[in-house]
């Protein structure tokens, strides 16, 4: 089982790369400035650790990365033109179709969970899972809204173009969590709020370690980056030491973490990828909505962890 799951991974990988490349060479196709050449060498350049990223050295892989990015930076990755449907037959469907058309979303959920905890003895289980529920939820939706298979290609296409280079934001931001780790950052933040908190101080314990997951996944853009980081510099020591127990503790330090999702565009995907995906005039609002409720959740999450942990 543990082959099929490696091999299965591979191929889910190996079509996302494969979607790139239809990105790409419909950019180089329909833009019409000189950008073209940029934002298809973009999507291509992407698609290869996709495709080939087990056969490719780590260091060239980098490399790859770093040059996708800097086409970013020079803003030479632009949209590409694609039909859409009219309006009057998205009126149609609407109304045909109804609520129906989040079956194929509770579908991929659903399917997730139950093959994530039939497989949960087996290593990527999870990252497999939602490759599964996918599958089955793309033929759920082939079955609900009986579309052409080149228009799932074409509205992934053009969707993944929407995106943009923000949704390979959380991959890299889980990278760089994992090397602050290796670098040491954590000890050196444990070393700062030593000098600040008092090391006999449970409340200030858990404030320092709630203030410091949610303002480090506002850095960081991702909770679970954070969550290694500030739980070994200031969770272990200033926390866990005094006897909280880190079931507790580790459930609402993610959950904090998840406060500084709300308040950062660092978290591309919960903040900007919507704003670009509706056409928001103002790409931050999303976040101004966003922040009493998160500063209120975190007021919560001091309390609920000083007294819930011990």
């Amino acid at each position: 089982m543990q082959n099929f799951i490696n091999i299965s991974l591979e191929i889910f990988y190996a079509l996302m790369g494969i979607l790139m490349i239809v990105i790409a060479i419909k950019s180089y196709k329909t833009i019409d400035s000189n950008k073209r050449f940029g934002t298809a060498l973009f999507w291509v350049l992407i698609s290869i650790p996709f495709i080939f990223g087990k056969l490719i050295p780590s260091n060239v892989i980098g490399l790859i990365l770093v040059a996708s990015s800097l086409l970013t930076l020079t803003k030479q990755v632009v949209f590409a033109k694609y039909e859409t449907p009219s309006e009057e037959f998205g009126q149609k469907q609407s109304e045909k179709l109804g609520n129906k058309i989040f079956m194929p979303s509770l579908v991929l959920a659903l399917v997730a969970v139950l093959v994530a905890m039939a497989l949960k003895d087996f290593g990527s289980s999870s990252q497999f899972a939602i490759g599964a529920g996918s599958v089955v939820a793309l033929i759920a939706a082939f079955i609900l809204t009986k579309a052409k298979p080149s228009t799932t290609v074409t509205d992934s296409a053009r969707l993944l173009q929407q995106m943009g280079p923000a949704s390979m934001l959380p991959q890299l931001l889980v990278a760089l969590g994992a090397l602050f780790t290796q670098a040491g950052v954590g000890e050196v933040i444990s070393n700062i709020i030593s000098g600040v908190v008092p090391a006999d101080s449970r409340f200030f314990g858990v404030v320092a370690y709630v203030l410091g997951m949610a303002i480090f996944t506002m850095i960081m853009g991702n909770a679970f980056a954070a969550f290694a980081v500030i739980t070994a510099g200031i969770g272990v020591p200033f926390v866990l030491s005094q006897g909280a127990d880190p079931a507790i503790v580790g459930a609402l330090a993610l959950t904090a973490g998840y406060c500084g999702t709300l308040l950062t565009p660092m978290a591309a995907n919960f903040n900007i990828v919507p704003a670009a995906l509706l056409d928001m005039k103002k790409q931050y609002d999303v976040i101004k909505y966003q922040a009493p409720v998160a500063i209120i959740l975190l007021v919560i999450h001091i309390f609920a962890m000083y007294f819930l942990a011990f």
